[in-house]
């Protein structure tokens, strides 16, 4: 009998077991909230027992699938019109009832960091657009930052689509969003966005196997990584590094010992000053890495006291600890992000106030980045924090070497982050990096290129648009003509635009030189989406600034003529910059340059023989103006050497 009673039980755990395994179960894509794209075929897809029929049944019509050998099925649901919401029934063992789904346009938004970033670091330069985010008709799926070696992957880990709305618009995308704002303003059709970005990214981590077959070198980098074993050795590698330096730095760190250099009451005495901000490698203390401790006293009225206050402290190089008074107010980890530190309402005092701030630089230069605010606000007062700091050195160390960021190494990221939305019908693709390809800038057009072919090819949509972004002008301008990789970089996605049904957003005019995570987001997702009403839409639109076409050699001059010149040409806020001209010596000097009409001549009364031009090629070609007059910047470009 017991016998008997432990088989009955047995079976019965088999026959849940069995249930649970055969249930319909849908990638994360597919979901409340999503977005289908219109006026196309659709494919919805999932798993379920091999023996099982699935239903699908979507404004008003059934459709039916028999799943494979391998439990995968889909059916194919016929083209639509923009609207909703609507409701899907999805039927097998269980039941799926899926909501608030809308029919309309969805764009993958890929790329590195300025793709990732969020509206909400860039929420204290838009207030009112998040203010005024509310918007059902305007979502975003973010893909999990994940990556996998070995294959492509059929699904992601999880994900939920989002509603624009004041407080869910702060995770969406921020080029993304302005982007999407901008196309419903215009179209007032749904506009789903599919954020697949990763901060710090080469181009070749988002390339399939397939694609890097073209390139041997990253093929067989992408190999090694198929070996688990050889990724966990280079992680416990690295983490050991990390630990040990940390460690120690800690140890040594004589502002974190038994008296804090953070107390408000400690003397500082013997400290040096400082103009923050600014690197100490240029005020006295050379090129050291470690901890270097910064106070500044000042005085709080009282009417700044027993409400909040901020504090923003720029941007630090690389990670910061601040104390207000001896109290621990906030850290940042690395050196990107903007410094702004909520101040408890108590804790601001009338008269003397103590800020403390330890600083880590790992490597290379530390301190505070300059042309950022440095302030203590409470209301409508500001207390201005830059100049004289007092400082110290807390500990000295070696550089810690660079951790091996397994993340980016190629195919990983099209593996676990692309891969997966295969199945998933879009309207396009924009696309912001290169910035981390910028070291090897010649090679970039033949990676991006492939890249585009290949992720064509894999979502059989045909050559659907694909728009990108030059990249922005960033660090120190130069005083005379030079090199510039980014430069390079910029003419390799220049060349881009060959490839059929591509556009490019020029942002030279919208960077920040000391920051290469730019805040005006705004422009950035309209100028992609002026391009998207061009190749996407197919609108009469001017959706590209003045792109260098051809050169004409006269005496002393050269003439230049330009595609995209949309109503004219013009020279912003005054005469023609950044034009630089050379001889046969190739030694570039600065040029004149004027419009006439559709051209642009240029030349310099030293140079009588000119060979060659070049214009806004630097890494920030600060000042460059040559526009046209629907308002949007000409490409840089160089004459000299188009290979």
């Amino acid at each position: 009998m017991k016998t008997n009673v432990r088989m009955l039980g047995c079976l019965l755990i088999f026959a849940i077991i069995q249930n649970v395994f055969s249930q319909v179960k849908l990638p994360a894509l597919i979901g409340d909230g999503m977005i289908l794209q219109r006026d196309c075929e659709l494919k919805i897809w999932g798993w379920a027992d091999a023996n099982e029929t699935v239903s699908v049944n979507f404004k008003g019509k059934e459709y039916f699938a028999s799943p494979d050998g391998n439990g995968k099925w889909f059916v194919t649901l016929e083209k639509m019109k923009p609207g909703g919401p609507f409701d899907m029934q999805i039927s097998g063992t269980n039941k799926i009832t899926l909501k608030n789904i809308l029919i309309g346009d969805v764009w993958v938004c890929s790329g590195q960091s300025n793709m990732e970033l969020p509206m909400s670091r860039v929420k204290y330069r838009y207030p009112d657009v998040i203010t005024n985010a509310e918007n059902s008709n305007i979502r975003s799926f973010t893909v999990p930052k994940k990556y996998n070696f070995r294959s492509p992957q059929e699904n992601l880990s999880n994900g939920n689509w989002q509603s624009a709305n004041p407080q869910d618009v702060l995770q969406f995308s921020a080029t993304g969003y302005f982007f999407a704002k901008s196309l419903y303003e215009k179209y007032k059709v749904p506009i789903g966005l599919i954020n697949s970005a990763l901060g710090g990214s080469p181009v070749q981590s988002w390339m399939s196997e397939d694609a890097l077959r073209k390139f041997p070198e990253y093929l067989q980098e992408a190999e090694k990584f198929e070996d688990a074993n050889y990724i966990n050795e280079i992680q416990q590698k690295d983490k050991s590094a990390s630990d040990e330096w940390y460690g120690r730095l800690n140890q040594l760190d004589q502002g974190n010992q038994q008296i804090k250099w953070s107390d408000v009451n400690y003397p500082a005495s013997d400290w040096q000053m400082m103009n923050v901000p600014g690197f100490w490698e240029d005020q006295g203390l050379g090129k050291i890495n470690g901890v270097v401790w910064f106070r500044k006293e000042i005085d709080v009225p009282a009417s700044m006291t027993g409400k909040p206050a901020k504090l923003e402290l720029g941007c630090i190089v690389d990670a910061d600890t601040v104390y207000v008074n001896g109290k621990f107010v906030g850290t940042t980890s690395y050196q990107y992000p903007p410094r702004k530190y909520d101040i408890p309402v108590e804790l601001l005092k009338a008269g003397k106030n103590i800020i403390a701030v330890r600083v880590i630089n790992t490597s290379g230069r530390g301190g505070f980045v300059t042309d950022k605010p440095y302030e203590l606000s409470a209301g409508e007062q500001t207390i201005d924090l830059k100049g004289k700091w007092l400082c110290k050195l807390g500990a000295k160390m070696e550089p810690l070497p660079p951790p091996t960021f397994i993340q980016w190494k190629p195919k990983g990221l099209y593996n676990a982050m692309i891969a997966p939305l295969l199945n998933y019908n879009i309207k396009g693709v924009i696309w912001y990096q290169g910035e981390s390809n910028a070291g090897k800038p010649g090679e970039y057009f033949d990676l991006l290129s492939t890249m585009i072919g290949d992720w064509r090819q894999k979502w059989n949509q045909g050559s659907f648009p694909f728009l990108f972004v030059q990249l922005p002008n960033f660090m120190l301008p130069q005083e005379m003509p030079s090199e510039s990789n980014w430069a390079l970089l910029r003419e390799q996605q220049l060349k881009t635009l060959a490839v059929p049904n591509t556009a490019m957003a020029v942002t030279i005019d919208i960077g920040e030189w000391n920051d290469i995570h730019p805040l005006n987001k705004e422009d950035v997702g309209k100028r992609l989406a002026l391009a998207a009403q061009k190749i996407a839409y197919d609108d009469d639109v001017v959706y590209s600034g003045p792109i260098y076409d051809s050169i004409k050699i006269e005496g002393n001059k050269i003439i230049l003529t330009f595609t995209n010149i949309g109503s004219g040409l013009i020279a912003k806020g005054g005469e023609l910059k950044t034009f630089a001209i050379a001889g046969a010596d190739k030694k570039y000097v600065w040029a004149k340059a004027e419009i006439k009409g559709d051209k642009v001549i240029v030349w310099n009364d030293g140079i009588a023989e000119p060979i060659a031009v070049r214009y806004a090629w630097a890494d920030n070609p600060e000042g460059s103006n040559l526009y046209n007059k629907e308002g949007l910047p000409a490409s840089p470009f160089r004459t000299d050497d188009q290979n």
